[in-house]
């Protein structure tokens, strides 16, 4: 999880395939109409993200439920979103927060050529973000660090027996 730029994709097919199980890219199911908004420079309201969160969330507890574990990148930016998406997976869900600050962000979307996401709508992703509780099932990690360190990382949290709530690496 994380605001757009912070590598939540790089991470989470690395941790899929660390894993041996199925990777879902939670770009992939938003609508056209979302697609369409966020093209258009404007951000997505909960209204847009509601159904965009239980497509993803039953697509993630089927892959889930048909391999043992599945891993998706999306966003989740609000504690209610990731609610939202535990529901929707039925399952035991717990998220990595891919953690920068805005001026790393804006020059990794600024040159991420072709993407519907435009760099201009940064700043209200960054508004929009919660911070984990300490009582959620949230790993936050620095994505200035090497692919290869977060999934390492992320893997070692996942592994816990406990949920592991309230982690920090940095």
């Amino acid at each position: 999880m994380g605001v757009s730029g912070s590598g939540k994709s790089t991470l989470g097919a690395a941790l899929a395939a660390a894993s041996h199980c199925p990777f879902l890219e939670g770009d992939d199911f938003h609508d056209a109409d979302a697609v369409a908004k966020m093209r258009g420079g404007h951000p997505l309201d909960d209204a847009d993200r509601w159904p965009w969160l239980d497509r993803l969330g039953r697509a993630l507890g089927d892959a889930a439920r048909d391999h043992g574990r599945a891993v998706a990148a999306c966003s989740a930016l609000k504690t209610v979103y990731r609610e939202r998406l535990a529901a929707a997976a039925g399952g035991r869900t717990r998220f990595v927060l891919l953690d920068n600050d805005r001026d790393v962000l804006l020059h990794r979307l600024s040159n991420r050529p072709g993407h519907y996401m435009p760099a201009s709508l940064l700043d209200s992703q960054l508004e929009t973000l919660e911070r984990p509780r300490p009582d959620e099932p949230v790993l936050t990690l620095d994505s200035s660090l090497a692919p290869s360190d977060l999934c390492e990382r992320a893997m070692a949290w996942l592994e816990l027996p406990a949920p592991g709530a309230g982690l920090s690496f940095r």
